[in-house]
């Protein structure tokens, strides 16, 4: 092989988009929320977004979190734990 050619292979490879294919990133954002009154709570609430696709859900519980995760894991072949499946189920909005 060339020098041109090593090179063009390298550059190819340097400018390939960064890509793993059995990986999904999210962001999550969290804040806490004061309520108006002095007997109330202040309560947390967030989003948590997608990377690749840009859908986002807002959460205010863990359970929110994981609702939004485990499709894409499930997607990736990763069986969730029968208690964990359970609780999502028993979490899931109505």
């Amino acid at each position: 092989m060339s020098e041109v050619e090593d090179w063009q292979r390298a550059n190819d490879e340097i400018s390939r988009p960064f890509i793993e294919p059995h990986t999904h990133s999210f962001v999550v954002k969290i804040w806490l929320e004061e309520t108006p009154g002095e007997t109330a709570h202040p309560v947390w609430r967030g989003h948590i977004t997608h990377v690749a696709s840009g859908k986002r859900c807002y959460v205010n519980s863990l359970g929110g979190l994981m609702g939004f995760v485990t499709p894409y894991l499930t997607a990736l072949g990763i069986k969730m734990p029968f208690f964990e499946r359970v609780c999502l189920w028993l979490t899931r909005p109505k």
